[in-house]
């Protein structure tokens, strides 16, 4: 399994900062939509978003064989435009210009750029925050690209490398405060690893193989994410959203990933239980009926989403289908449902 990660930055003796929290759980209500990290700002747990827009990033002058610092500095700015192009989505970003500054430098600037990880053999980049700890918002998130991995920028991709903007778009997904999708599927390998062999989401932790490009676009459930955290336009207004509680034997279910399969449109949008009682919400629908899917969370490793050292993900029940078609109604929630799972 190679794939990616996120980190809580170290903390700054130069500014009043916190590190990142897990991804959101146990919260109050339901997140909407998508898995997205939670900070505490005082004795509260917001989403961990940009305060102000266009969100500044700078490039690091480093390249690698085959990848100049122009070259990564092109294949990052077209990753941050697309996620820029939403057009429910009112996120922005501007590119700062070239530093000679590295990757997790405390510097209040964003950073992007190569650093050399052998110690972090299955991880191709990762993204770490600062925080403010007295509102929640992000101060700086820098991405780092290991070079224990050959790269590429080549339009169609190159056999053996992986390709940049590809990973990008999904580490600036993190940037922006979105989690990981499970909107995905993967088979074991015989070292106990995991192959990709579909996803329906750019945020799936899991990365396709070297030399595909086929993750530079961004599908209905990362979009759906994005408009969420930073809504624009009429999009709360123009979709709906599905909620409800997953229960085994009358309790609670943590951790079940719940699907919505449009019936309109043929997209996936999904979310997780964030809390013993089971609830869910699923926002950014296409108004009309939806079939609801859930499942358990063993299409990749549990800590790709949770904090395991703190939570319990129970992955002890089947597959299973609500028994009818449910409307998300434009502007508004299908009202509370319940879907009863059995024991494998």
């Amino acid at each position: 399994m190679i794939g990616f990660s996120h980190a809580p930055r170290r903390r700054s003796a130069a500014a009043a900062v916190a590190t990142a929290a897990c991804l959101l759980v146990g919260q109050a209500q339901p997140a909407f939509a998508y898995l997205k990290f939670g900070v505490m700002a005082g004795d509260q747990q917001v989403t961990l978003k940009w305060a102000q827009t266009p969100v500044q990033y700078f490039v690091s002058d480093i390249g690698v064989p085959g990848v100049s610092s122009s070259d990564f500095e092109a294949a990052v700015g077209r990753a941050f435009g697309t996620w820029q192009a939403v057009p429910t989505a009112s996120i922005a970003y501007q590119f700062g210009g070239i530093t000679s500054a590295l990757p997790l430098e405390d510097d209040g600037r964003s950073t992007l750029g190569f650093l050399p990880r052998p110690d972090l053999d299955r991880v191709l980049a990762s993204t770490n925050f600062l925080v403010d700890d007295a509102t929640g918002a992000l101060v700086e998130a820098d991405i780092f690209f290991n070079t224990s991995f050959q790269w590429s920028v080549a339009p169609g991709g190159e056999n053996g490398k992986y390709d940049l903007e590809t990973i990008a778009l999904h580490e600036i997904g993190h940037l922006s405060g979105l989690g990981h999708s499970a909107i995905g599927e993967t088979e074991l390998l015989p070292n106990g690893g995991r192959r990709v062999i579909a996803a329906e989401a750019v945020m799936f932790p899991i990365a396709f193989p070297a030399g595909t490009v086929t993750g530079r676009a961004l599908k209905p459930d990362d979009v759906a994410g994005i408009s969420d955290i930073y809504p624009d336009g009429d999009f709360s207004s123009a979709t709906g959203s599905i909620s409800g509680r997953v229960t085994k034997g009358g309790e609670g279910l943590f951790g079940a990933h719940v699907v919505a399969f449009e019936l309109a449109t043929g997209h996936l949008i999904a979310n997780l239980t964030l809390n013993d009682q089971g609830q869910f919400s699923i926002a950014g629908l296409t108004p009309g009926p939806h079939i609801i899917r859930v499942e358990p969370l063993d299409d990749a490793d549990l800590d790709s989403y949770f904090d395991t050292s703190i939570t319990t993900v129970d992955l002890d029940f089947r597959v299973s289908f609500l028994d009818r078609l449910v409307v998300a109604p434009r502007g508004g929630d299908s009202g509370a449902i319940e879907i009863k799972v059995a024991p494998k």
